[in-house]
């Protein structure tokens, strides 16, 4: 092999990623900025204590690479779950609604005492979810193949 390995000569390979901490999580944040998902696909596990989303991700960590190689950008199917959860709240997003589609544009953690505290996803339109977690836990974890972005562009918003 003739020079040095490049970032962009890497394979797509699925991301597994934890946040146990608000730097963590801020990984995951921009990583899923963007994503987008039907509200139907928002599930609370009581039992459980988990609350799951199913969401088509932007591969933010792909897009310099799709540029580079001039290529198509790419979406992938990703679950975020979030583990000790003990209490939902949300506002202006439809319980259930196959018909509705969120965008999701950032999660952030307000820490509470003991290491408690709530999530806060919000969405475009002004949808946000309030979780209310007794630790911060979040998991990502890509389940399917990169495919090619619907709209062929990368997401933009009005700064950009």
């Amino acid at each position: 092999m003739t020079g040095d390995a490049r970032f962009e000569d890497a394979d797509a390979a699925p991301l597994r990623l934890r946040a146990l901490d608000p730097d963590d999580l801020a990984v995951i944040s921009g990583l899923c900025q963007d994503a987008v998902l039907p509200a139907s696909e928002l599930t609370w596990d009581r039992r459980a204590r988990r609350l799951g989303l199913l969401l088509n991700r932007f591969r933010w960590e792909d897009a310099p690479a799709a540029e580079a190689r001039r290529r198509e950008y790419e979406r992938v199917q990703s679950v975020l779950a979030i583990e000790d959860v003990a209490a939902v709240r949300s506002t202006g997003i439809p319980r259930g609604d196959a018909e509705t589609v969120l965008s999701l544009l950032a999660i952030a953690f307000e820490p509470g005492e003991d290491g408690a505290g709530e999530l806060v996803l919000t969405f475009a339109g002004d949808g946000e979810l309030r979780v209310a977690v007794e630790a911060l836990e979040v998991l990502l974890r890509d389940v399917t193949r990169p495919y090619r972005a619907p709209s062929g562009q990368a997401p933009r918003h009005p700064d950009d």
